[in-house]
């Protein structure tokens, strides 16, 4: 078995499963926010935390979501310890409430929380850009306009200063100050870290200048103070923040979107009237109607009525879907024209669009490779950044004249302290996965975790199971040729009289195909079964034998062999009929390719990936398949339960292999294959093997995945080397390897806006995902 972990979560058309929903008796999982986080580093620290609580048996914290996910053991461990042991690290968490109604938006609780605090952080913005300004005024005025410099240099300067930057520092900063003292007290250091020693030691300074200004003169031969420095650096790290903030909020526009799609109230029969009520108040059971250009509510299925729905929100698809009596209808589709009540079969968060979200959501929250390297560099960065920052203080503290070395020293210690914060490090993977995985979600594409789609862009091989993947797996007649006086449609009217009373697959496909056609069936009047080998009947007073080659040479009659073999050529199963002790025609069976089979494959190749057709049926129908849609290589006659081996065997060969099905025959194959890819028709049990679930089920939908799990990808490799460049460059500015020869300095507050400028660069970079079509043709 592949040894990756593989979320426990599926779609199909007849439902979803959850985790939490199919966990394994001691074993529970929990999603659920983080409220205060401002940096991978609060991140890895909360995840940490997490981990090391006792019956938790994996635990991860997503930055750019703000959600952390833990799997634990519900009999050591509960959702009370894992929210203390968050808030032990000076974060929060919103957990769901315990008398939650079972519809109840899950969500909702978190989204008010997060909204709350970014009305208080836009608050503290406020409130410290207005503070700051008049200090920056009165500090850099006479340098910016040397006529001013006697203007503004007065002994109440100073005094002024401290009095405006202290709020700045001590209110509208103090989530700062909090999250370094508790980092501290476990032993850490993150962002805030980095932050509060900077701020606070160009702080510290300028209240001794201000308080000892002939000591300072005397010794250092400068009194000059650094509250800009501080004031800036607070105020620019605020809008930074807020710049992330709602940055991310975007980039989670998928889960809103979807969210937004469930409707408020439903109309539902109690006592014999209609009634409108609150959707969370729709019971299982419940008969609903919903009329033209409404929504429905919750999933069901159709008992009187009939309508056209509008079902590209949950498949992608514009075309409207016709809906009748018996038909299952999905909450959060939209009814265009007729009206129809339906009898509701799942709601609240057993919906299918409520499982949807889930299953994003936990994509979202899930690490790709690549980034748990991220995350392993930001864990150690900022104590290096550290040691830097005391050997860039203690370099200038040196080299510097006497008069300037403890100035000197604090500015540019303070700059590689603030131009190195690893926030657009540690959020340049998660916000790519978190708008690929939503974009992906609007295209019909479910992704179940990073690791899938970090995958999905090395695969050098896609297997397609035959039936049901490529063909659209019910035999279908597609050839009806007459040989003797019996006309077309007659002949067809006969053996489909005679195979009515068949359960053998092909016979179905005869029958239906006369229906389709209108032809009116007649009863046998006698009725024998040759097994292995066809039917004999009496239909309206005329001997009809139905059957393979050897029933007709049996009873002595000439077979087509000629056109038998050229129909079996072409994949078609041969069908011979005689009436009356004459040969009278051939019907030829088929599993036909699906019409978008042939443009699927090749898009497939045109991406440079070999494409290998696996099928338990025999070589000479899969050859015909293969050539009818353009694929070269293919492996027949394999038994359900040898599916898993070829793809093995792929993999040795040092393919990447991502292997696309949909029964339950395909279930170990999708999970032994690097990605598994299921079709949204198919079983559940498929769905739940796979990484991958294409709504529609349609085969362009593998092409489309590739394609998109390629632009994330290198997205995140934008993103990373973004990150890393302006960290390589920045710190060695900052330190000041450029003052020998240019005579320049990084100032603080140029390198705080530089630092909140690349968070923000890194989230925009990834949004430009929002407007790629993983469905464009290649």
């Amino acid at each position: 078995m592949n040894p990756r972990k593989r979320a426990a979560c599926g779609y199909g058309m007849t439902g979803m499963t959850t985790e939490s929903q199919t966990a394994r008796p001691g074993r529970a999982a929990l999603d659920f926010p983080v409220v205060g986080m401002h940096c991978a580093a609060c991140a890895s620290r909360i995840e940490k935390a997490l981990a090391d609580t006792p019956g938790v048996t994996s635990a991860g914290v997503n930055f750019a979501t703000a959600r952390a996910t833990v799997k634990y053991d519900p009999a050591a461990t509960g959702p009370e310890a894992l929210r203390d042991a968050v808030r032990e690290q000076g974060y929060d968490v919103v957990l769901p409430a315990a008398d939650q109604s079972p519809g109840a938006d899950p969500d909702q609780a978190a989204a008010d929380a997060q909204a709350a605090e970014y009305r208080q952080l836009r608050t503290r913005f406020v409130v410290a850009a207005v503070l700051t300004i008049p200090v920056l005024v009165l500090a850099m005025a006479g340098h910016v306009v040397p006529a001013l410099r006697y203007t503004f240099d007065f002994p109440a300067r100073p005094w002024i200063e401290l009095a405006l930057t202290t709020p700045v520092l001590f209110w509208a900063g103090r989530d700062i100050l909090l999250g370094a003292w508790v980092a501290a007290r476990h032993r850490a250091a993150d962002m805030n870290t980095l932050v509060a020693i900077g701020t606070l030691a160009a702080y510290l300074y300028s209240l001794a200048a201000t308080l000892f200004p002939q000591w300072f003169h005397s010794v250092h031969g400068t009194g000059g103070v650094y509250y800009e420095v501080a004031a800036s650096i607070v105020a620019l790290i605020l809008l930074g923040n807020l710049l992330q903030a709602r940055a991310t909020t975007r980039a989670r526009g998928a889960i809103r979107a979807l969210i937004g799609l469930r409707p408020k109230t439903a109309r539902v029969e109690r006592d014999g009237r209609e009634i409108d009520v609150p959707v969370d108040d729709v019971g299982v059971g419940d008969v609903v109607l919903v009329r033209p250009g409404e929504k429905v509510p919750v999933d069901g299925v159709v008992i009187d009525g009939a309508s056209n729905l509008d079902e590209s929100m949950l498949t992608g698809e514009p075309l409207p879907v016709p809906k009748k009596a018996g038909d299952t209808v999905i909450g959060g589709t939209l009814n265009q024209t007729g009206a129809f009540h339906f009898r509701a079969t799942r709601v609240g968060a057993d919906t299918v669009l409520q499982q949807i979200v889930r299953l994003v959501q936990q994509a979202q929250g899930s690490k790709a490779p690549i980034q748990r390297l991220a995350d392993r560099i930001a864990g150690v960065f900022v104590p290096v950044v550290l040691c830097l920052a005391v050997v860039t203080f203690v370099v200038w503290f040196d080299l510097s004249p006497p008069e300037m070395r403890l100035s000197q020293a604090i500015y540019t210690s303070v700059a590689v302290l603030i131009i190195a914060c690893p926030c657009a490090l540690g959020l340049a993977t998660p916000t790519a996965i978190l708008v690929g995985t939503g974009r992906g979600a609007q295209a019909g594409i479910l992704i179940k975790g990073g690791e899938a789609l970090e995958l999905a862009h090395r695969v050098t091989t896609v297997v397609l199971d035959k039936t049901g993947t490529v063909t659209e797996g019910k035999p279908t007649v597609t050839d009806v040729r007459k040989s003797g006086e019996v006309a077309e449609a007659e002949l067809l009217r006969l053996a489909a009289s005679v195979e009515r009373g068949s359960e053998h697959p092909l016979a179905a496909a005869v029958v239906r195909a006369a229906e389709e056609r209108g032809l009116a069936l007649s009863r046998p009047e006698r009725f024998d079964s040759v097994p292995g080998h066809g039917i004999e009947a009496v239909i309206d007073g005329r001997k009809v034998l139905v059957g393979n080659a050897r029933l007709q040479r049996d009873r002595g009659l000439a077979a087509e062999e000629s056109l038998a073999e050229r129909l079996s050529a072409e994949g078609k199963t041969p069908i011979f009929v005689a009436v009356d002790g004459k040969p009278a025609g051939v019907l030829a069976v088929a599993d036909r390719p699906k019409v978008e089979a042939p443009g699927a494959v090749s898009r497939i190749k045109r991406l440079g990936i070999k494409v290998v057709l696996l099928t338990g049926d025999t070589g000479r129908t899969a050859n015909a398949v293969a050539k009818a849609v353009g694929i070269d290589r293919v492996v027949a006659d394999v038994l359900p339960r040898d599916k898993a081996e070829v793809v093995q065997k792929l993999q040795a060969e040092g393919d990447l292999v991502a292997m696309v099905g949909d029964g339950v025959n395909d279930a170990p194959a999708l999970a032994r294959a690097d990605v598994g890819i299921a079709m949204g028709g198919g079983t559940d049990v498929a769905i739940e093997s796979a990484d991958v679930v294409l709504v529609r089920g349609d085969l362009n939908g593998v092409p489309a995945a590739i394609r998109l799990s390629r632009a994330t990808m290198r997205t995140v490799r934008q993103n990373l080397f973004f990150a890393f460049a302006y960290n390589v460059l920045g710190i060695p500015i900052a330190a000041g390897v450029l003052y020998p020869f240019t005579g320049w300095l990084l100032s603080p507050i140029l390198a705080s806006a530089a630092m909140a400028l690349s968070s923000v660069s890194v989230v925009t970079n990834a949004l430009r995902l929002r407007g790629f079509d993983p469905a464009r043709a290649v």
